[in-house]
């Protein structure tokens, strides 16, 4: 929910193109796509799936046509995330099994409803909601402020964490461990990209966050890094520190709420636990 006007944002997916005919090249293609993300051999899909290594070498050349069984066994085997096997069915000419609801839908109301109850909870400490890409669809009052601080250099539009991160004009004057926070979402994007398999969107913000890397390296004479990192701001109250813990929803079958995740930011030291609370109170009244 936005901390200005209480609404919440969702960034609407593109539409849903009809059911496509069966393609085999366009299963094919996309199938091999997938594994070689995956970075398995062909052999060791086929062994994954329980099929021959022969079946899956014609599937992925078109000279097969995959049974919508086979494709759900094939994505299952591939650990592929519910929007890239919906991608996989419909390559294959098969309806999409899981629905991806709008954030603001009636269906999605009560789901809405745990979020906004977790935010205020987590209340006066800052608190984000952002989508698979790291747009951010919600924010509470303290992080709204937060976020225009770091929007001060930049755009302010701009409602990506990462573009805000890799941004210097906006990030170098508020993050004061720049290169620290750079280098930890690197690492976290570089994961999410495998574990979401041929994402163009993901491997675009890797790619980025790469190239800020290079223009903020991690000095070697830093002292050896904390088991967690925290992300520290400067701010006219002196430097504000804060850990941060990421919850998902994963017993969903529902895509939007799957591919969400829910920033929860914590004082990290007893000086950053009273500037906040004031900047709460201020925000409040």
């Amino acid at each position: 929910m936005d901390a200005v006007s209480g609404q919440w944002h969702h960034r609407p997916m593109p539409d849903r193109a009809p059911t496509p005919l069966p393609d085999a090249a366009s299963f094919a293609g996309q199938l091999r796509r997938f594994r070689a993300a995956r970075r398995l051999s062909q052999l060791d899909l086929a062994l994954a799936c329980d099929i021959s290594a022969r079946h899956l070498s014609f599937l992925e050349t078109g000279r097969a046509n995959p049974s919508r069984e086979m494709v759900l066994q094939l994505a299952e085997g591939l650990l592929l995330p519910l929007s890239a096997q919906n991608a996989l069915l419909q390559a294959a000419g098969y309806a999409a099994i899981y629905p991806a609801s709008p954030l603001t839908s009636e269906a999605l109301g009560p789901f809405r409803q745990i979020l906004s109850e977790m935010m205020a909870r987590h209340a006066p400490w800052p608190s984000l909601l952002c989508d698979r890409h790291w747009n951010v669809l919600a924010a509470s009052p303290v992080a709204t402020a937060l976020l225009a601080g770091l929007r001060a250099g930049g755009s302010a539009d701009e409602t990506n964490l990462i573009h805000l991160l890799t941004s210097d004009a906006a990030a170098s004057g508020v993050i004061v461990n720049l290169a620290e926070m750079i280098a930890e979402m690197q690492s976290r994007i570089q994961l999410e990209a495998l574990e979401a398999a041929d994402d163009p969107v993901l491997a675009g913000l890797a790619a980025r966050l790469q190239a800020a890397a290079l223009r903020h390296p991690l000095s070697h004479s830093l002292p050896r890094r904390s088991p967690i990192v925290p992300l520290t701001l400067a701010s006219p109250s002196g430097a504000l520190r804060f850990l941060s813990t990421i919850a998902h929803f994963g017993t969903s079958e529902d895509v939007t709420i799957r591919d969400l995740r829910l920033e929860l930011l914590f004082p990290a030291d007893d000086a950053t636990r009273i500037a906040v609370t004031a900047l709460a109170a201020s925000l409040s009244g």
